[in-house]
Order: structure tokens, then sequence, then C-alpha cells
């Protein structure tokens, strides 16, 4: 696994709202009156506070530059606030809140109608909903008007409990499965003595199983009010017409007269280090070791973000360096798990089975608690600075980003921590950095393991945290630039503003468009080799591919980390993100990162020992199991073949035996750019890059024969079939129907519909209504359609997780669903449902720069453009229910399903 270190107040869970005074202004929201009573609030780069009569807070962030709105609602409870015998309620109550209320029975039903994308989120602190589409006045007033009701008027019905009860012990269970999500459990629950932070927002199995209705009515009725919220919407809008509707949709929810209970358990000094072990079947070792720390709002909760990603990045991290570069260990990490309360600062190192754990542990340990000795160069602190500002500024460019961020700095008190936070990046300092790690990494502030009785107790004090208005009372807020373009994503639009052209072997796409932040993606395919030139290079393939970025001529691979970073780059050298000013180098960057690999041995060893580690890990894993039979079932290819399902002793055998020379060959064999595609979306200069493309690309030839390698499938049986893994919790159920077809297919329009309305259209699917609102067996499943551009090797699949004891009646109900699906057919509101809400997917599909840059590449790789996507469209809204229900009938066989289960056949008894 890898985890990445986030500042404080970027992403990381945080805490309950502290009141603050808000600065008066004029009641106007661009030159008009503001409705009734709302008050309006600060405003700080785009975005502007109001305060209904009610309490309710309302953020506003309205930006043109995308067709899509995001509706984010943030209550400021989360399972900080459970009781005895509660725990996990704040998560199942979410839950709950999907199930309707009096005006919106059917509420995800009404979000796949749109084509909403929509979730709901429970941590320590906050609990938040989000739906985001495409931008009109009648999603966003039934956004609205939806949330509005369920604030205070959702059903939270026995009923609905009794079902979706075990729906969540389902994913309980699914955690279960994860070496690393069990061990973070059992360092919250060891380190904390008596603070609920000691308790995982999943909740106890026994309690998620127990709830009275009586108890989950009673905790929604005191923490769903206006007053405990706030609403933000962000995106393509109208503010004054918007703050209108809320004020008509919320503001009619009545200022609850009830007082919030008060909190006072402070968890006491750690008087010693502590050690556990959990043991449990699997196939890595992990080392995790976790410190108290302060407050997400304490001066030292900045420098000890800065100190998880000087500890735990890759590759410029010091446990990086020491403990994977040496061989030690495959990987490590760092991250704070902190909120409104004092938390924890944990670091860790994934270990290979069968390599000694206890000298990974006290290096571990030492290096951590070593640091305030030896403090930051400022070569990492810069490095760390700039990260964090990258972070941080992408999301700022971003208004769905920015929703989900700003969740976190609501719990904390005030919505602003988020720019606080980033302006203060420049004012931290090595010598702050060093004495914070000094205050807190100390031996008796630590747990790895046993308590210890000690003479002479060295205990860290957690200092008094200020409130949110004391962090702000210096902070000034800087100006918003909005600099983008109302782009239109329909298909004719997109053919009018792209340029096609042919460069060397490439075929071009060239979408210049003014984006906010002056961003551009890039997607780059290339193409090389044949059936027989790749026959038994599979491993070496992806194995090349995978150190192109660990060492060039010109870089390590540390310096090509802080290279990309300088740049702005997200991604890979295929497809990344820069922007204006950087597009030109970083272009150049990717091209000489694929064009002149060094190959260092050390790092090629890593490599092999993390992708060693890495494929072991699923040795036992139900999904990775149950997957590898499927695939291995209906594989028709010889060993050796690129298109031949390797087995995991099969990999790690290739991956032994692989020789450095290797990879040097087939780089020097089959990369090059005489066949492929490239398609550039965003803020650029088309005919400056143009020459840049010329000059990097136009001239690389690949030396080997190209020849596109098609799929085929293979005449298979039914078959059923369950698999045994021992000691895991949750289980894992896939099965697939393979039949022949293309894209261009004439019946592929009415069976992707079909297969949206059974399984691939969200949690409201023919099949999650059965698994899952109706039976409670699963947690999530749904089924997928695999069609290519160039070969008939199609197949339609069904996947979902169960517990093992619930796999059987999983199989049943999915059968009995199919089988009625191609019996009955699917009815004419379900087929107007699916139209609208996958339409409006594609167009949103379409506003996003990455998706719009890889559909170019995959559109000219077939020779087609985006009047494909226009044509396929209009396809799809022609269909009548009888060719939708008979396509699925001619290519969904029920009795030629081949099901493959994986779960403990002794939880299964």
């Amino acid at each position: 696994m890898t985890l990445r270190p986030a500042l404080r107040r970027s992403i990381l869970p945080a805490a309950l709202l502290s009141c603050f005074s808000l600065t008066f202004v004029p009641p106007v929201v661009h030159g008009q009156a503001l409705p009734a009573g709302v008050v309006k609030g600060p405003s700080v780069e785009g975005i502007t506070e109001y305060r209904l009569p009610n309490g309710l807070k309302v953020l506003l962030f309205p930006d043109a530059s995308k067709p899509t709105v995001t509706v984010n609602v943030t209550y400021l409870v989360g399972s900080r606030h459970e009781n005895y015998g509660e725990t996990g309620m704040a998560h199942l109550l979410e839950h709950l809140m999907f199930k309707g209320a009096p005006q919106h029975r059917n509420i995800p039903q009404e979000f796949a109608n749109r084509g909403m994308n929509f979730n709901g989120t429970t941590s320590l602190d906050r609990t938040n909903y989000y739906e985001v589409f495409a931008a009109s006045d009648e999603n966003l007033k039934w956004a609205l008007q939806m949330e509005a009701e369920r604030m205070t008027k959702s059903f939270i019905a026995k009923k609905d409990l009794d079902s979706e009860m075990t729906v969540v012990r389902n994913e309980y269970e699914s955690g279960e499965n994860s070496p690393f999500g069990v061990l973070l459990k059992r360092m919250q629950s060891i380190a904390f003595d008596w603070h609920s932070y000691g308790r995982s927002t999943i909740g106890n199995r026994s309690d998620i199983e127990n709830v009275k209705i009586e108890n989950l009515q009673a905790f929604y009725r005191t923490w769903y009010q206006p007053d405990n919220a706030v609403l933000l919407v962000a995106g393509k809008f109208d503010p004054a017409q918007t703050l209108a509707w809320i004020g008509k949709t919320f503001g009619t929810i009545p200022k609850p007269k009830r007082q919030l209970p008060p909190f006072w358990t402070v968890e006491p000094v750690q008087d010693g280090d502590r050690q556990f072990t959990v043991r449990r079947k699997g196939d890595m070792q992990l080392v995790l070791i976790g410190y108290k720390v302060p407050s997400s709002l304490h001066p030292d909760a900045d420098p000890l973000a800065f100190i998880s990603e000087i500890e735990g990045d890759t590759p410029n991290g010091r446990l990086h360096k020491l403990l994977a570069e040496s061989g030690k260990a495959a990987q490590v990490f760092a991250f704070g798990q902190l909120g409104y309360a004092p938390g924890l600062q944990l670091f860790g190192a994934v270990v290979k089975a069968g390599q000694p754990v206890e000298p990974v542990r006290d290096a571990l340990a030492e290096a951590v608690e070593s640091l305030a000795k030896q403090p930051p160069t400022e070569e990492e602190m810069e490095r760390t600075r700039r990260s964090f500002a990258n972070g941080i500024e992408k999301s700022l460019n971003d208004p769905q980003q920015v929703g989900v961020a700003l969740s976190e700095q609501i719990a904390l008190g005030d919505w602003r921590l988020l720019f606080q936070g980033r302006d203060a990046l420049p004012k931290i300092t090595s010598q702050q950095v060093a004495e914070t790690a000094g205050r807190y990494f100390k031996r008796d502030n630590r747990t790895i393991g046993l308590f210890l009785p000690e003479d002479t107790p060295q205990r860290a004090v957690i200092g008094a945290a200020p409130t949110a208005a004391d962090v702000l009372k210096d902070f000034k807020a800087k100006d918003s630039v909005l600099t983008s373009e109302n782009f239109d994503p329909s298909q004719d639009n997109i053919v009018a503003r792209t340029e096609l052209k042919t460069i060397g072997g490439l075929k071009v796409a060239l979408l210049p468009k003014k984006n906010r932040g002056e961003t551009v993606t890039v997607d780059l395919r290339l193409q090389w080799g044949d059936e027989k030139n790749q026959f038994g290079k599979q491993m070496i393939a992806a194995a090349t591919g995978e150190m192109l970025a660990r060492g060039t001529s010109k870089y390590t691979r540390a310096q090509l980390a802080d290279a990309m970073s300088k740049l702005k780059m997200g991604g890979s050298m295929y497809h990344f993100d820069t922007t204006r000013e950087n597009l030109d180098a970083a272009l150049r960057l990717a091209v000489h990162v694929l064009r002149e690999p060094v190959f260092p041995a050390a790092e090629f060893e890593q490599l092999r020992q993390q992708w060693i580690v890495g494929i072991e890990s699923g040795r036992n894993e139900p999904q990775a199991l149950a997957s590898q039979e499927l695939e291995t079932y209906f594989d028709p290819w010889p060993k050796g073949d690129p298109r031949n399902v390797m087995t995991v002793d099969e990999q790690i055998a290739e991956l032994k035996a692989m020789k450095l020379a290797d990879l040097k060959a087939y780089h020097e064999e089959f990369y090059g750019a005489s066949n492929g595609e490239l398609a550039i979306v965003g803020d650029f200069d088309k005919n400056e890059i143009s020459k840049t493309i010329a000059e990097t690309l136009g001239t690389w030839q690949s030396r080997a024969h190209y020849e596109r390698i098609l799929d085929r499938n293979a005449e298979r049986a039914a078959l059923s079939k369950t698999l045994d893994t021992p000691d895991k919790e949750n289980g894992f159920y896939t099965a697939r129907v393979n039949f022949a077809m293309k894209m261009d297919d004439p019946d592929y329009p009415a069976l992707e519909l079909a297969n949206y309305i059974f399984g691939d259209g969200g949690l409201k699917s023919r099949l999650m209504d059965r698994i899952r609102q109706k039976d409670g067996l699963s947690y999530g499943g749904g089924s997928g359609l695999s069609v290519n551009d160039f070969d008939t090797a199609a197949n339609f699949s069904i996947n979902a997780i169960a517990a093992p004891q619930n796999l059987k009646k999983l199989d049943g109900a999915i059968r009995e669903e199919l089988a009625l699906a191609v019996q009955k057919g699917f009815t004419p509101a379900e087929v107007a449902g699916a139209k609208s809400g996958l339409l409006q997917q594609r167009m949103q599909n379409r506003s996003r720069d990455g998706v719009l840059a890889s559909g170019w590449t995959a559109l000219m790789d077939r020779g087609d453009t985006y009047a494909w996507s226009k044509r396929h469209e209009e396809r799809l809204k022609a269909l009548t229910v009888e060719q939708v229900n008979a396509t699925f009938r001619k290519y969904i066989d029920p009795a030629k399903l081949v099901v493959v289960m994986a779960g403990d056949k002794d939880k299964a008894k």
C-alpha cells in the first residue's frame, strides 16, 4: 500500500464547529438585496459566506469554467459524538439518509435519473453529503430542496435500519480483510485510553447489529439541524438566484431550541511506551508507530504535517532512504490522524514476509525520535512547501475538490482555515519542525507495543489549542482572480475547437481552452510490437515501464520527482496535467524520461522486491483469488503469449529470474513514437506546442515491427466454483458471460443502456436494489460491459462483496435478478431514467479535461472523432424499450454464466 502524507487543513479529518463573529457588510449579492434575515459574512478568493436566521451557514463559490455544480452539506457530527453502545451510529445514519423523505421517497433513483455523482462520508468529527451534476436551474433547485427536506424530515425508519444494518456490517467485514485497516483500528484503541478518537468510525460489530432505531432517531434530531450544518454550492450557477432558492428551502426550517451537548473528556498524558501485535492470516508484514500530538488547530500541527512529508515521502523521504533503499522494508509511509482534539502522528513500513521486523521497528523509532537533533535541511523544507502549495493550488482550481476539502476546515470551526494554512507555509522553519519533533516524539509517548514500568518516565504534555478565531486574527484574505471561459462540452463544439494533425508517426489532437489556474492536460499513447515479437515479454514490458521514472541520463529518481514538482506535473509520463507556462518543459521532461532511462541497478532491485511483496499480498485475498480464477478459466492463450493470464507463482518466478539487461534490451528494441496518439486539452498555444511535439517525438522511431494485437473469446462451459480463503471476514463474488461484439455494432448502444439499468447505474440499479436495498447482502456490487474497438472479444460481468455465509444467498439473488431481466425485460420508466442519467454522465465527463484528452486519443486510434460520440448518443436517445430488452436477451444468456466465489468455508457453514 502507499499512503501519501497530507497537509493539515487540506484533506485530513478535522473537527467540531467553533462559533466566530461575522464581519457585517451591506446585505447584497452582486448588487442585489439579500433575502430577509440573511447576513453576509467573510469572502475569500471567490468563496463568500452567508448566515440564515436559523443558524445555517452557506458558502457560495461561483465558477463558470465547467458546466457542473457541486452541492455539499457538512454536518458537524461524527463518530466522536457517539455514546456507549452506539459506535458506528454516525456512519449508519449516513446510510439511512439515502432512504428517503416524504417528498423524495427514492433518492437513489432520482439521482440516477439526473446522472448525478453523489456520496456521503463520515469521519471522526463530521459527516458530509454531496452531489455533482450538470449545471441547470432544475437540477440545482431539486438538489437544494432534497437536501433541505432530508435535513430534518428523513424517515429514519425501522424497516430501513433492518435492511441497511446488514449492508453496513458487510462494509465492516470488508474492512476486516485489510491488514493495514485492522492494524490502524487497533492502534487507535490502544493508543487512546478514554477519548472517542480511540474508536474507529465504522464502529463495533455488535453495536452495528444491535443499535436501536430510537437511538438513531434521537441522534438525528439532535445533530441534523441547520445551526449545526454548512451548505456549500460550487460551480456554474447564479449566486443571487441560488441564495433566494436556499432561503425558500433551508430558510423555512425553524431554528432549533435544543442545546448541543458539551464534551469534556481530555485524554491523559501517556505514561509509557506500548506495544501490541495483531495476528491474522496474510502475506506481508507491517510496522506502525504512533505518537500523541495536538489538535489540528494547535500551532504545532503544521510543523507535524511537514514531518510527515520529510520522513514519509517516496522517493525523497528520510525513511525511504533509510529502509526502502537499504532493502529492509518494501515501502514506508507517514501521515497524521488529527482533528478537533489531540490525535496521532503515524509512521510505518511494509516488510516482506519472512524478513525480520524488529530491526525495521527499531530503526523506524530511532529515525523519528532523532529528528529533533537532525533538523530538516532547507532543501527538504522547500520541497515540502512546494508539494503542499501545489496540492492546495490544484484543489482551489477545481470547485468540486474545494467542496470536499472545505468539509474538513468547516469541522475545525472555519472554512477560511484552508487559506490561512496555505498562507502560513512560507513561515514554517526548520527549527520549528525540529522543536515540534522534540516535544512529541518520545519513547513514553510512543505506541508500538507492551507497557513497561519506568522510574523516570519521559512524558509529553499536550498543550491547549487556540480557537479558530485566534488562529485567524491576523489573517488577511486575498482577492480572487478567475480567468476561465464558459466552455461548451457538446461534441460539435469539441470537434470545431480541436485541431487534428499528424506529427511524425503520431496522430495529434490539440484543444486550447481558457482554464482556471491555466491548467492543461496531456494524454499520450505509444504503440509498438506484435504478438510474435512480444511473446515471452509480458513481465519484461511491464517492468520496463515501471523503471522509466527511476532514473534517466540527467536525473536520479529523487531529482526527477523534484523536477516534476517544480513543473507542477501530476500523473504519469503518458498522462499528466500541468500549467500553461510549464507545458513545454513538462512535455520535454516526459519525453526525456521515455527516451533516456538508465535503469539503475539499485532501483531495479527495489522494484523487484516491492512488486513481489505486492503480488504476494493478494495470494489469499478473496477478490484477487476469485478474479484470477475467472480470468484463467476464460484464457485461451498459451504461456508466453502477451495476452496470457499469468498466475501469482508465474509472475513471481519471472520477476526473480528477470535481468536488468532484459529491460534495457526491450527499451532499445521497442520504444518509439512510430505509432501512437497524443491529445492536449487546456490552456496552451497550439502553434508553440506543435513545434515541441515535432522536436521531441516527431523523429523517434521504434525499431520493431508493429501490428495491433487482437483478442478473441474461447468457448467455455457454464461453471460455479467456490474457493476457500481462511480467516477472511469478507468474501467476493464474480461472474461473466462472453459474446461477440465490437464498438461499432448496431446493438452496442442498447446493450450499454441495458447494462446501466441492470448493474452499472450505481446505487440505484436492478442489482443493487436487490442485493443491497432489499436483501441487505452486500455493501457494494455492480455489472460491467467490456466491448473493444478492433476485435469481437466482448463480455458482460458481475461483481459483489458479501460475508462468506451470505455468498450462496448472493449467488441466488443475482441469478434471479438476471433471469427476471432477461425474461420480463426492463420498464419504460427504467429506460427513460437510464437514458437521462447516462447522457448527463457523458456530458459531465466531456467537461473534464483529462477525460476529454483520453477520449481523443482513443477516438483517433480507431480513426474517429467526437462526431462518433454524438452519433452514439443520438442512437441512445432513439432506443425503444423493445430494442433494449431484445438486445439484452440476445447477448446475455444466464445459462452460460460462469461464477467464481471466494470466502472462508468455515465461516460459510
